[in-house]
C-alpha cells in the first residue's frame, strides 16, 4: 500500500471522527475461558484460540503462552504496525525488526518478596531498521510512531483500570 491509497482509506474515516467524535469511541474485547483442569487461560483471537498458563520462573512448563510474553508481542504488533502506517503515509521505505524486552522480579508474583514489584519494572522498544530516511525522517517516524502506538501509550500513560468479579446472580 502507498502513501495515496493509505489516504484514501483514511479519509473519510477521519472525516466521520471530526464530524462526530462520538463515533470515534470503540471498546475493544478480549475473552477467555477458565480452564478447570489446569492453571491456564484460552483467550479468543481473531484466528485461533491460544493458551496461556504459567511462566517457567513460576512454575510452568513452558508448552503455554505467557501473560507477560504476549504483553511484549502486543507491543511489538502495534509498534511495528504503527510504524508501517506512519513510513507509509510519509513516503518512507523502511523495513527491519521491532523487539520489546521487560525485566520482571518473579520474588513479587510468587510473594517471596513483599517488597519486590509485580508486572514490568522496564519495557524497552526497539526498531532496528533498514531504511534511505535520513536522520531528520527518522526522527519524525519515532516521534509519530510513539505518539501513535496504541499499547505504547497505553503503557506510557497507565489507564485507570478496573477489576470487577460477578458471581452467579450478580452475572448480567
Amino acid at each position: 500500500m502507498d502513501a495515496s491509497a493509505l489516504k484514501e482509506i483514511q479519509a473519510p474515516l477521519k472525516a466521520r471522527y471530526q464530524q462526530d467524535p462520538g463515533a470515534a469511541l470503540i471498546t475493544l474485547r478480549a475473552d477467555g475461558e477458565l480452564d478447570g483442569s489446569g492453571i491456564a487461560c484460552r483467550v479468543r483471537t481473531a484466528t485461533a484460540l491460544a493458551e496461556a498458563g504459567l511462566h517457567p520462573a513460576t512454575g510452568g512448563d513452558g508448552t503455554q503462552l505467557c501473560s507477560g510474553d504476549m504483553l511484549l508481542e502486543a507491543l511489538v504488533a502495534c509498534a511495528g504496525v504503527t510504524l508501517r502506517a506512519v513510513a507509509t503515509a510519509l513516503g518512507l521505505e523502511v523495513s527491519g525488526t521491532v523487539r520489546a524486552e521487560g525485566d520482571l522480579d518473579f520474588r513479587g508474583t510468587l510473594g517471596v518478596d513483599k517488597e519486590a514489584p509485580v508486572g514490568f519494572r522496564d519495557i524497552r522498544l526497539t526498531f532496528d531498521l533498514d531504511t534511505t530516511a535520513d536522520a531528520d525522517q527518522v526522527a519524525t517516524l519515532t516521534k509519530l510512531t510513539e505518539r501513535y502506538c496504541v499499547v505504547l501509550q497505553t503503557l506510557v500513560s497507565s489507564p485507570a483500570t478496573s477489576v470487577r468479579v460477578q458471581t452467579g446472580e450478580s452475572r448480567p
